[in-house]
């Protein structure tokens, strides 16, 4: 009589060392996918349970600020499943090749939802005339929409500290936060209310604040108030959380009315737009935990507040949202305009993803296998007023 194999562990749970065993079978796509799906909720909910965990997300999109928050999320959980090294900057196997870089031996990838996507015909856009639209996907060069989603897939993709080959710049986790020096709050600023231009809001810094408030946001009139008592630190945190709420909080959010995100609930709607402060300046170097604990300590209790009230409100054509349905969009709506922001504001780094560019690094700590070959040799030109060492951009 055979043995009764033991049952294969869940893939996303199951934690292998550097020499471990790869599984004797594959998840297929649709398995990967419903896998990292419920990872993600899994964390998402331990988010709520625990409102530490929202802060190392947080944390971990100001590092990897161009990847999506869902995917973010999942590979802070990966990387944490093998141990205590947090996930950086991350490509696929043969986007490694390409950088002179090579996945060491006895690696197993780390895996991000990526979209399906297939070429729109003409008899597809007569088909879908008059359906509601997908989100399509623009072909570089000539300006035509030729693509669009059809599904989602798991991609294989591997850390830098995966990897081994040539030297590369790359942040380094833990490095210790530096007080922000007048002049980069200045330039911050000023990058800060071009991306205020650019939506079309003027701003004011005014003596006098409705509420008593450093700052608050006006959409009938396009206006951002900023308090002038605040000092150069205060007042771009500030702007950053004004210009999340003229982004998020508009008359007619459909979103955020789901779960009441704006004036009708204004608890989450604050956790919002401070948590994209909070990644915006986490990604320029600036740590605001101590002045950001006012609006974040209350973040559990404002996914369960927005809970009750969605559980209140559902009607037969609005059914009511689940908290980790609530922490999701919430995550992905404060990365989504993080993201918008920085793209501005061009923080030093890659933002998670290998790019033309290269980030500053903390040449005193980053491990030897990291460092460029010449790194003795730092001209004056290229040193860093935090102390940072600032690579010449190559083109």
């Amino acid at each position: 009589m055979e043995a009764t194999p033991e049952p294969t562990p869940r893939w996303l749970t199951e934690v292998q060392g550097i020499e471990g065993v790869p599984p004797a079978s594959h998840p297929s796509p649709e398995q990967r996918v419903a896998g990292l799906t419920e990872g993600l909720y899994a964390l998402l909910a331990a988010a709520v349970d625990h409102p530490q965990q929202w802060y190392r997300l947080l944390d971990a999109s100001a590092t990897m600020w161009r990847y999506s928050g869902g995917n973010v999320a999942l590979l802070t959980m990966q990387m944490a499943q093998r141990g205590p090294v947090k996930p950086t900057l991350v490509a696929g196997y043969k986007e490694w090749e390409r950088h002179g870089r090579y996945v060491l031996k006895g690696e197993h990838a780390l895996y991000v939802i990526a979209p399906r996507t297939a070429r729109i015909t003409p008899d597809d856009e007569q088909g879908r005339a008059s359906e509601a639209r997908e989100p399509v996907l623009a072909e570089p060069g000539d300006g035509i929409s030729r693509s669009r989603i059809v599904g989602w897939r798991g991609q294989a993709v591997f850390d830098v500290s995966q990897t081994e080959g040539e030297p590369l710049l790359v942040p380094v986790a833990g490095q210790v936060e530096v007080p922000p020096q007048a002049d980069s709050c200045t330039q911050l600023w000023e990058s800060l209310t071009g991306v205020a231009r650019n939506a079309r809001y003027n701003i004011v810094i005014s003596e006098k604040q409705a509420g008593l408030a450093d700052g608050y946001t006006d959409h009938g009139r396009r206006l951002i108030s900023v308090g002038s008592w605040l000092d150069a630190g205060d007042r771009v945190a500030t702007l950053a959380h004004e210009l999340a709420h003229a982004s998020l909080h508009v008359p007619g959010d459909a979103i955020g009315a789901l779960y009441g995100s704006s004036a009708e609930h204004r608890g989450l709607a604050e956790i919002e737009a401070e948590s994209v402060a909070y990644v915006v300046l986490r990604a320029h170097g600036i740590d605001r935990g101590e002045q950001s604990v006012a609006y974040l300590v209350g973040w559990a209790d404002a996914v369960l507040e927005a809970e009750a009230d969605s559980i209140l409100r559902c009607t037969r054509d609005r059914k009511p949202m689940s908290r980790v349905d609530i922490a999701k969009s919430a995550l992905g709506r404060v990365t989504s305009v993080a993201k918008t922001i920085l793209e501005t504001t061009n923080p030093s780094g890659f933002g998670g993803r290998l790019g033309p560019t290269r980030p500053v690094i903390s040449w005193e700590t980053v491990p030897a296998h990291y460092l460029p070959p010449d790194l003795s040799v730092q001209p004056a030109e290229n040193a860093h007023r935090n102390n940072r060492w600032v690579p010449p951009v190559i083109g």
